[in-house]
């Protein structure tokens, strides 16, 4: 059968070059309904009722951030997907939180109905589970329908049942491992980091530049090996959320090189920013964990796990706050005249991307494909999407991000559309950007209009891990 009386497809992009996470080739694309029908030369695909022409551009696997924060505090359902997409971003998978006296089960469901309706992006969740026994029957039942990766915080002592202890973390990873799941830590040693904030403040070494030198780099790294050996003991994967230092990196490569599922992420902002930040930003730059020291060992040693296949993924870490809940931390950056403690976070979304790609690829001469591993197939790999998402491959959704290498220009808060009213790249000279994105076989984003409205995005009900690709890329 010739191309010509083939059956006919809906949608061929041609003129590309392929990025998977371990080649790039010259090919086209032929997608069918929401998946990719078949990839080859134009030639020999079947005609298509529209041709995409993606010439002199790089057609990635959609892009994912598996890592942001959504809901009352920080941008809602609708406007963090909106922003998401216009950036070039297809997936997300934000944490979630349940509400005081309701379950597991209840909470999916309800943010399921909520999100479905205002998404205009594919999504899923994590969960956090607070220092609360009982919440942990309902494990089961969540990951039953699609949550299989749950969060706790080792850390945030003065936050209501947020830092969970010791047994909790072992109960929580007993379950998981034996669902077959993943759990998510924040790794800082909140004691200590607890202790150390009390002395500050009895001190009055309260100045947001007083806010670095009370977590040291060493409460993460004590924690990860806490984390690292509950779940060997519990037989469940660990994963590090926000990676900030060399020395919990070098903790991780070990666990690793002895075998165990042990995966991390980065951030940006731990890859660019320093604590010089607080400085200039103040409060605005008070995230946990801490923008790291100015000397640039934890950020070069960052660089090195994501290029050597140590750290897995990037993501965003996306906590934005209105102006309003930061601002009082310019007279005392712990806490506010109430005594209740200044907010962590920064916004990241709108801005992953167009760095990783003007800082990995194009100023660390990074591969392209090392965004497609760390943004699309390992992120799809560790958290139940693959091989659905995070690839270009017969039978997957037909999810792209064609991105132009072409555009130079500048960061600025005023193309954002996020609560926050900053950002900390204010400024910052970017290369690239996502010309168009195609969900599950529609283009969503086109030359920076977006054709999807709010509610095309859908639920992605989640399973359990597949190891995630390691080694170098180059």
């Amino acid at each position: 059968m010739s191309p010509a009386t083939a059956p006919r497809v809906d949608t061929v992009v041609r003129g590309g070059r392929i990025v998977t996470a371990s080649d790039v080739f010259e090919a086209a694309v032929a997608i069918k309904g929401d998946k990719i029908a078949a990839i080859g030369p134009e030639e020999l695909l079947p005609p298509a009722d529209r041709v995409i022409d993606a010439g002199g551009r790089y057609v990635l696997p959609g892009l994912i951030d598996c890592h942001l924060h959504v809901g009352p505090e920080y941008d809602d359902w609708k406007t963090a997907p909106l922003a998401a997409a216009q950036t070039g971003l297809t997936t997300l998978l934000p944490f979630a939180v349940y509400d005081e006296g309701e379950t597991l089960p209840k909470a999916v469901a309800r943010l399921r109905e909520e999100a479905q309706a205002l998404s205009v992006l594919d999504f899923g969740f994590h969960f956090i589970l607070n220092h609360e026994p009982h919440i942990l029957s309902g494990l089961a039942e969540a990951f039953s329908m699609g949550v299989s990766s749950f969060k706790l915080f080792m850390t945030y002592k003065k936050r209501p049942k947020r830092m969970v202890s010791d047994e909790f973390i072992a109960k929580t990873m007993d379950i998981l491992g034996r669902l077959g799941g993943v759990c998510q830590l924040h790794c800082e040693n909140g004691d200590i980091l607890c202790y150390l904030e009390d002395k500050a403040i009895a001190a009055g070494r309260t100045a947001p530049v007083d806010f670095p030198a009370t977590c040291p780099d060493w409460t993460e790294e004590e924690a990860i090996n806490r984390a690292i050996l509950i779940g060997k003991l519990a037989e469940c994967p660990v994963y590090v959320v926000h990676l900030s230092t060399r020395l919990g990196l070098e903790r991780i490569k070990r666990a690793q090189s002895e075998g165990q599922r042990v995966w991390a992420e980065t951030c940006p902002q731990y890859l660019l920013l320093n604590e010089k930040e607080m400085e200039r930003l103040g409060p605005f730059a008070k995230i946990g964990p801490p923008l790291r020291s100015a000397d640039g060992l934890n950020q070069s040693a960052l660089w090195a796990g994501t290029e050597q296949g140590f750290v897995s993924t990037v993501a965003s870490d996306h906590s934005p706050r209105v102006p309003a809940a930061k601002e009082p931390g310019r007279k005392n950056i712990f806490v506010d005249a109430e005594g209740k403690p200044i907010p962590f976070g920064a916004p990241s979304l709108e801005t992953l991307t167009s760095l990783m790609w003007s800082e990995g690829v194009v100023n660390r001469a990074l591969p392209v494909t090392w965004m497609a591993r760390v943004m699309a197939e390992n992120p799809a790999r560790i958290f139940g999407l693959y091989p659905r998402k995070g690839v270009i491959r017969v039978g997957a959704d037909a999810d792209l991000t064609i991105w132009d290498p072409a555009p130079a220009w500048t960061i600025e808060q005023k193309q954002h559309l996020g609560i926050a009213g900053f950002t900390p790249y204010e400024g910052w000279p970017a290369r690239g950007k996502a010309w168009m994105t195609l969900l599950r076989g529609q283009v969503v984003l086109n030359q920076g209009t977006l054709e999807q409205k709010p509610g095309y995005g859908q639920f992605l009900a989640r399973g359990g891990p597949i190891a995630p690709l390691g080694g170098s890329v180059r």
